[in-house]
């Protein structure tokens, strides 16, 4: 079965990025992934499945409107059971603490360590890749 991920980014680039990184999971349907360039529209794509089909998000902290920050409060609020791990280029010990307190599975400094990424996901979604 493909585990569906959406990844929030306000920036374009980190897309194809992902795509690029995890192109050998998508062609296999390991992993399917849905873009989302803000919170506002990471919570529009979640609120469109019902029961929900992400079963994991990776969100970018810093971004403009919702930060992912929030965006984490709300998904923990509405949808306990999708996994989230944060990503951020600003790593600081205050908010890797409020991320992990919100309930964040993990918390990725960029640039993405994409062999440590595959590893978390396993574990967190429990394939076999």
């Amino acid at each position: 079965m493909t585990a569906r991920i959406l990844m929030v980014d306000d920036e374009p680039d980190a897309q194809e990025l992902f795509r690029q990184n995890f192109r050998r999971e998508i062609r296999k349907g390991v992993y399917a992934f849905d873009f989302a360039l803000s919170g506002e529209a990471a919570l529009e794509v979640m609120k469109g499945q019902e029961p929900p089909e992400v079963v994991l998000v990776l969100s970018d902290i810093n971004m403009p409107g919702m930060s992912g920050i929030e965006l984490l409060a709300e998904i923990r609020k509405t949808w306990p059971d999708v996994g989230v791990f944060m990503i951020t280029a600003y790593g600081d010990n205050a908010t890797e603490s409020r991320a992990r307190n919100l309930g964040a599975e993990r918390f990725l400094t960029k640039p993405v360590d994409f062999s440590r990424l595959r590893q978390d996901l396993s574990r967190a979604i429990g394939d076999d890749e």
